[in-house]
């Protein structure tokens, strides 16, 4: 008989379930036939079925008859063929921080991986004499809190979404830049904000940047979307070449698992800018070689497949022209569906102002029904959605918009307080 074993982790807590992916659960659990699934952030056709783009379809025959393949390492900082081409994708081809040698990038975990690549490289290396806090967006990605607070960083946010307006807050935005300690770290969501689907003008990017040179932030791009946003590779990645244009030393973590459908295979990649200056190739020599150490450290090489099928698709001519169809065949849709769910809305004369749903771009949508109301669609109608009213627009299709429709009709008649 074995005498107790002491423990010295009796005090570890247990982490509360992940929400998104509980909800997830619930909702595979459920066997309701008119069953509704809005939670997670993954394209699904007009069947509410995966869809392999067919540009990723025809590169993964590529590969699979290629005689060279194996399956050995990939360097430490990736696949450099993918690399390059996701670093031409986001900056643009013809980008003078490419041009000038001023561009590093690692292949990363998606852009998951991506954002906590950065934030691990910030936390070691940007000086922050007075503590500066990273400000993210409120509301944003819920993984964003739990990436930077694991490193160490401390946090802070900047209003983003107008309850009101079902808009930008684009007054309190400015505010909170305006007032955060020079040289804050500001996150910001490329294109397709995630969860409220709602982006700066063009306009108001330029306000913003300049704000952020004025208080010597650092910008941090989030873009886990382009193309997928508005159907255009450029149009969504204008905020990034913006900043770039005007000389900003940034970072920005790339995803391919929604614009290629690449959702398993963790395809990402974390590219730093230097800035303009006769120093700067030497620099990135040097911060290269710290995401090096850092990339090995955590995760040593980065897997080849999806980073494989990506090269393919980004560096084949036809088939890059092919995705960028998939890429407008897939926002047509939610496009679409954004309009037919607006105008059933206004056709059962839902209460409140529905404009919003077609204002709105990109996956999400900020619904702006409240989590009593959320709940209820659940027991009631078995429409799953996240509790701030969230919706992924991908879930709804020409089969089930009619009956999401009338369900919100009736919860927001039904359930006001």
């Amino acid at each position: 008989m074995f005498p107790p074993i002491l423990t010295s982790f009796d005090a570890v807590p247990l982490a509360p379930a992940d929400p998104l992916f509980g909800l997830l659960a619930a909702s595979k659990a459920d066997t309701f036939d008119k069953k509704v699934d809005l939670v997670i952030g993954a394209y699904r056709d007009d069947n509410a079925k995966p869809w392999i783009l067919s540009a990723v379809k025809k590169a993964d025959a590529i590969l699979a008859n290629d005689p060279n393949l194996n399956h050995e390492y990939l360097p430490i900082a990736g696949l450099a063929a993918f690399t390059s081409a996701a670093a031409r994708l986001i900056l643009g081809k013809d980008s003078p921080a490419i041009q000038e040698s001023r561009v590093t990038s690692v292949q990363t975990i998606s852009g998951t991986g991506a954002v906590h690549l950065g934030a691990l490289f910030l936390a070691k290396f940007y000086p922050r004499p007075r503590n500066q806090e990273v400000y993210l967006s409120s509301p944003t990605w819920a993984n964003h809190h739990q990436i930077f607070s694991n490193v160490g960083l401390p946090l802070a946010s900047y209003p983003y979404f107008s309850a009101e307006t079902k808009g930008l807050d684009f007054e309190g935005l400015q505010a909170a830049l305006e007032s955060a300690a020079n040289g804050s770290i500001i996150l910001f969501h490329a294109c397709a904000h995630n969860p409220t689907g709602v982006d700066p003008t063009r306009d108001q990017w330029v306000r913003i940047a300049e704000i952020i040179r004025k208080k010597h932030h650092f910008p941090f791009f989030d873009c886990a979307y382009q193309g997928f946003a508005s159907g255009d590779l450029a149009n969504d990645a204008w905020a990034v070449r913006y900043f770039i244009e005007q000389g900003f030393e940034l970072c920005v973590a790339q995803s391919f698992a929604k614009n290629l459908g690449l959702y398993g295979q963790r395809v990402g990649c974390f590219h730093f800018v230097s800035p303009p200056a006769p120093s700067a190739a030497d620099a990135n020599k040097r911060i290269a070689s710290q995401l090096a150490i850092l990339q090995r450290s955590e995760i040593s090489n980065p897997p080849a497949y999806g980073a494989r099928i990506a090269s393919i698709v980004l560096n084949d001519e036809k088939l890059f022209a092919e995705w960028e169809d998939n890429l407008r065949e897939m926002s047509g849709r939610i496009k679409d569906t954004r309009r037919v769910l607006f105008d059933r809305l206004g056709e059962l004369g839902t209460p409140g102002n529905w404009s919003h749903i077609v204002k709105q771009i990109g996956m999400f949508s900020f619904t702006g029904l409240t989590e009593k109301q959320v709940l209820r669609l659940r027991e009631e109608s078995h429409i799953y959605l996240t509790k701030n009213g969230r919706i992924s627009m991908a879930g709804l299709n020409s089969r089930n918009v009619e009956y999401f429709a009338t369900a919100v009709d009736k919860v927001v008649r039904e359930v006001t307080e």
